[in-house]
C-alpha cells in the first residue's frame, strides 16, 4: 500500500529534521503548518485547534507526525495541548493514519530524576509544563489503550542543532558568540547533561514510524553521551576559532532578569533540569535499532554553527 507521510508543525526545526528523513527515503511527504511554503514538496496550512482544520491538514496520510510547538508559556500549554492532541486523534482515526507524536521528558518527576532514567520514570511533576505534557500524552495512550488509533510516542531530550533558535545551546549562547559575545548559560557549572541533535531526531521518528512493532508504546529517543556546558562550550570554540568563556547566571539574577524577560520566566520552574545530573537512556531505542548512528557533539556543533552562520549573517 503506498504511503504518504503528513508532518504537523513542518516549519519548525524538528519538523523540518523529519521532513529531511523522509525525503532521504524517497517517501513522499506533504508539509504542515500555520505558515508554509516550500517548493520542494506540497503544503497545506492548518491551525490545529481547530477541528475542521485538523481534519484537512491530515487527508490522505498514512503516517501523521505530531511535531508541533507553542508558545512557551505554561498557561499556553495548560490551555492549548489537549485540544490540539484531541482534534489530531479525532482526524487520524476518520483518515485510518496512524499517529507519530513527538513528546518532552518534562512529565517525568519528582525531581532530582533518577540516573539514568528511561521510559519507566514515575510521572510525578511538579511542573506547570510538566502536567500539561502529560495530561497531553495521557489522552493519545488512552485512545491507543482503547485500539481507536495506533499511535507511537517518541520522547527527546533538550535539543541542539540546525534551526533550534530555542536550544539552550543557541539562545545567549551561539547566538551571542556569533556576535562577538561571551555566551550565558542558565546552568550550573559542571553539571552534566544529556542533549540531542536535532536531524538525529528527526531519522529516529522516521525509523520508529516504518517499524510495525513499535507501535503502542513509548520511546526515548537518541542521545549524545552526558556532557557539562563547559565541554559543550569546548566545541564551540574549537568550530569558531574562538576562546570564549561561559557565563553563568546565579539563581538571584535569573530570578531578577525574569521580571523582564517573559522566557526566562517560564524557564525558572524547570530550573530543576540542570541543577543535577540529568541522564537519559535510550536503551530501549538502541535494542531496537542497533545500528542507529547517533551524531557526534563535534560533528552536531559544527553543522549547527554552520547554519546559523549562513541564515543570521553573523561571522565571528
Amino acid at each position: 500500500m503506498p504511503q504518504t507521510h503528513i508532518v504537523l508543525g513542518a516549519s519548525g526545526a524538528v519538523g523540518k529534521a523529519v521532513i529531511q528523513a523522509l525525503q532521504n527515503r524517497k517517501l513522499d511527504v506533504i508539509a504542515v503548518a500555520r505558515s508554509i511554503n516550500r517548493d520542494d514538496i506540497p503544503c497545506r496550512k492548518a491551525d490545529l485547534l481547530i477541528p475542521k482544520q485538523a481534519m484537512a491538514a491530515v487527508q490522505g496520510g498514512t503516517h501523521v507526525y505530531l511535531c508541533v510547538g507553542l508558545p512557551y508559556n505554561k498557561a499556553v500549554w495548560k490551555r492549548d495541548f489537549p485540544i490540539l492532541m484531541m482534534n489530531v486523534i479525532e482526524a487520524c482515526k476518520k483518515g485510518g493514519a496512524r499517529l507519530i507524536y513527538l513528546d518532552n521528558i518534562y512529565m517525568y518527576g519528582p525531581a532530582p530524576l533518577a540516573i539514568p532514567f528511561d521510559e519507566t520514570h514515575p510521572q510525578q511533576a511538579a511542573t506547570q509544563k510538566g502536567k500539561a505534557r502529560k495530561k497531553t500524552t495521557d489522552l493519545l495512550l488512552a485512545a491507543v489503550q482503547k485500539a481507536e488509533i495506533k499511535a507511537l510516542v517518541g520522547r527527546a531530550a533538550d535539543f541542539y542543532g540546525p534551526g533550534a533558535v530555542n536550544s539552550p545551546f543557541y539562545m545567549s549562547f551561539l547566538d551571542r558568540m556569533l556576535q562577538g559575545k561571551a555566551p550565558q548559560s542558565i546552568a550550573i557549572s559542571g553539571v552534566k547533561h544529556t542533549y540531542a541533535y536535532v536531524p538525529d531526531i528527526g531519522r529516529a521518528l522516521v525509523a520508529l514510524a516504518l517499524e510495525e512493532s513499535t507501535y503502542g508504546q513509548v520511546w526515548h529517543l537518541p542521545v549524545g553521551e552526558v556532557i557539562t556546558v563547559e565541554e559543550m562550550l569546548d566545541y564551540y570554540n574549537a568550530t569558531l576559532g574562538t576562546d570564549f568563556k561561559v557565563s553563568f547566571l546565579p539563581a538571584w539574577m535569573r530570578k531578577l532578569l525574569s521580571l523582564f524577560i517573559p522566557t526566562l520566566k517560564e524557564v525558572g520552574e524547570m530550573n530543576y533540569q540542570y541543577e543535577t545530573e540529568y541522564r537519559m537512556s535510550f536503551e530501549k531505542f538502541r535494542r531496537q535499532f542497533p545500528n542507529f548512528e547517533v551524531t557526534s557533539y563535534k560533528k552536531g556543533v559544527e553543522e549547527t554553527v554552520k547554519y546559523f552562520q549562513a541564515n543570521t549573517g553573523y561571522i565571528v
